[in-house]
């Protein structure tokens, strides 16, 4: 239904359809989350045989024994997976811990308290630390910054990646623009996927700041819908013919692929950047659990069966996906007040409502007892001018529950843009 093209008549008489349907929906007494991006349990079944790979007769490689100290960094094994996987030389990766939003905290807090490859530290600088956030963004990414009173300066997030003309103007004018968050594929929570020539420009820029640094969450790299889900060249290889890469750390996890609570995340830069950054996790860390990186590089076993791992993920979300898209379609296919992203991959679907509803549509979820990710959550400090973006989350509720809750959502989306149209 084209909502906007409707008489004042039209509209009075839809919004009544709609607010007696939500009026039924109140009576149910609902309890439905779609507030995050996390697996369901089908999808965490699928690697409890990670639990079962080591037994007290496992052999750890010759010279190595994973249950003592030592190799502060990761275990050689995982590290050399993870290289392949993304393309890049063994030394320039790092293993973490089970969260890779640790690992940005980490170098993001190590750059305000001791600086750079040698450079100031930004907590020692005169004025205010700013960092690029493209919006609509992920919201843990923003909270980091505004924690640690880091400034936010929202730049579009267009089909092929940030506004590159807007960002180049800002990091080439000003010294105390340190740093931009970038989410390159399937990005949270758009689900776009950044072009080659973002990731040139990306590259090549140049930076009034000289410890400037790109915090690139690669987080679903591997995290495909379907077979045609577009690529994303690589950045190290573009960089390196340019002279700049040292100018990115490279953040991922198998939080998505093995378990959201207990997998491996990893750090990847250059060697000059690794460097410093061994000796300054060294300060902190006698090094994270080496015998559950082995449980991962035993269950993983090579590319190719992390490949097959993710087919089997997408075979339990996909359906998910498509089950809001076709409700989304259906409700508002043939109007201009509502308009959606169809992701080939990732977790999220991003829906730009009419402007001025995104946090009345939330807060009429709730009532309803359908708990979505809060309006503005995808931009710096909740602050989205328009009032407009929300954040779907479709994988984590059963297909049954997630039906539900489209119901409610579709309904909501329904009676508050009736309201809207009718109040202006």
């Amino acid at each position: 239904m084209k909502y906007e093209s409707l008489t004042a008549e039209e509209l009075k008489k839809n919004l009544s359809e709609q607010k007696k349907k939500y009026d039924a929906i109140l009576k149910e007494k609902l309890n439905l989350d779609m507030s995050r991006g996390k697996p369901a349990s089908d999808q965490l079944d699928l690697a409890m045989p990670l639990l079962s790979v080591l037994s007290e007769n496992t052999k750890f490689p010759k010279g190595n024994d994973y249950r003592n100290y030592g190799l502060a960094d990761g275990i050689p094994e995982l590290k050399a997976l993870f290289a392949e996987l993304f393309d890049v030389p063994q030394e320039y990766v790092y293993i973490g811990g089970n969260s890779s939003l640790n690992l940005m905290y980490e170098m993001i807090s190590d750059a305000m308290l001791t600086g750079v490859l040698g450079q100031t530290p930004w907590c020692r600088l005169e004025g205010k630390v700013k960092f690029i956030c493209p919006v609509p963004g992920y919201d843990r990414h923003f909270n980091i910054c505004e924690k640690l009173g880091i400034e936010m300066i929202s730049v579009p997030l267009t089909e092929d990646g940030p506004d590159m003309d807007i960002v180049e103007d800002l990091v080439a004018s000003d010294p105390m623009v340190k740093g931009i968050w970038c989410v390159p594929r399937f990005s949270n929570p758009s689900g776009i996927v950044y072009s080659k020539e973002t990731l040139k420009r990306l590259a090549k820029m140049k930076t009034a700041a000289t410890d400037f640094r790109i915090y690139y969450d690669n987080s679903y790299f591997v995290h495909e819908l379907y077979e045609d889900a577009p690529a994303l060249a690589n950045i190290f290889d573009i960089a390196k013919e340019l002279g700049t890469e040292d100018r990115i750390y490279m953040f991922s996890s198998t939080s998505k692929i093995t378990f959201a609570g207990g997998g491996v995340s990893v750090l990847i830069a250059s060697p000059k950047n690794m460097t410093s950054i061994r000796e300054k996790m060294g300060w902190k860390t006698i090094g994270f659990n080496k015998i559950w990186q082995y449980a991962h590089y035993l269950f993983l076993g090579s590319v190719n069966n992390i490949k097959a791992i993710m087919q089997r993920q997408a075979n339990c979300i996909r359906p998910k996906f498509e089950l809001v898209l076709s409700a989304l379609q259906e409700a508002f296919g043939d109007s201009d007040t509502v308009t959606w992203n169809a992701p080939k991959g990732g977790y999220f679907i991003c829906v730009k409502c009419l402007s001025g509803t995104a946090k009345k549509i939330w807060a009429s979820c709730k009532k309803a007892g359908l708990t979505i990710t809060p309006a503005g959550a995808s931009h710096p400090l909740h602050m989205d001018d328009a009032d407009s973006y929300l954040r779907i989350a479709p994988t984590y509720p059963s297909l049954e529950d997630l039906k539900k809750a489209t119901e409610v959502l579709i309904t909501v989306m329904k009676m508050t843009i009736l309201e809207k149209l009718l109040q202006d």
